[in-house]
């Protein structure tokens, strides 16, 4: 699988020790869905993506794709996202 530039990216905001990261990080790598991940505690910036799309909030996981974004979304939303997306994301 290959994407082009054109392409979206599945980005993961998450934080250390957050079970909900992990269980959507587990779900997501099941699937073989490729993803960046971008750490809210390491990175300014990536806490204030994740504020403008949780209402201030820094609610983990975030995940966006393309034009989507989901606050603790499932991995079944994700994939339906991608699928919308960037359905060459998907194997």
């Amino acid at each position: 699988m290959t994407a082009s530039a054109d392409t979206p990216t599945v980005e993961f905001y998450w934080r250390p020790g957050c079970p909900f990261c992990m269980l959507l990080e587990r779900s997501l790598k099941k699937k073989r869905i490729p993803f960046t991940k971008k750490n809210i505690w390491d990175d300014a910036a990536h806490a204030a993506v994740v504020r403008s799309l949780a209402n201030g909030n820094e609610t983990v996981p975030t995940v966006v794709v393309g034009s989507w974004f989901g606050v603790n979304p499932s991995a079944k939303d994700v994939v339906a996202a991608i699928s919308t997306e960037a359905p060459e994301l998907l194997c």
